[in-house]
């Protein structure tokens, strides 16, 4: 990502933050701990994490070597509240860039789709992480998992 992206991004750093909130308050909390009330203490850390990947150049040029997708990360029971954090986060950043490159009418295509593709590994990589930390100590873990093998072997049988 261009070194413009990423300060127009910074710039609106205000506006990434408030959008991401009223996204999250827009979703249905599926458990207590996905209220956003809950989750809106976190938006500060994480967009620090998230511009500081952003201006590390060895975090760009991993995420300009994958695939320009980035991995979700998977919850076995559902029931994890940052999956609709990052979610939020990432409509709320892509939203961001959106405007940031509408700003640069000379920017190359090619640099353009290579942006997204750049923000959407380090969102993805940086929500992956912190997701799959939560369900590390999830108390339906196992009980989810029981169910996903027991449901696959009856498939199966």
């Amino acid at each position: 990502m261009q070194d413009s992206l990423v300060r127009a991004l910074r710039a609106q750093r205000p506006e990434i933050r408030t959008r991401w909130e009223a996204l999250l308050r827009i979703e249905r909390a599926n458990t207590p701990l996905a209220n956003p009330d809950a989750l809106v203490f976190m938006l500060d850390w994480t967009l620090d994490e998230m511009f500081t990947a952003f201006a590390n150049p060895h975090a760009r040029r991993r995420a300009r070597l994958a695939d320009g997708t980035g991995a979700k990360a998977h919850c076995p029971c559902g029931r994890n509240p940052l999956l609709t954090y990052f979610a939020a986060g990432e409509q709320a950043l892509d939203e961001a860039l959106v405007l940031a490159q509408a700003d640069l009418p000379a920017l190359d295509p090619v640099e353009r789709d290579a942006a997204f593709a750049e923000l959407t590994v380090i969102v993805r990589e940086i929500s992956k992480r912190e997701i799959e930390s939560f369900c590390a100590v999830c108390q339906y873990r196992n009980v989810a998992q029981t169910a996903v093998a027991a449901g696959s072997a009856a498939s199966r049988g």
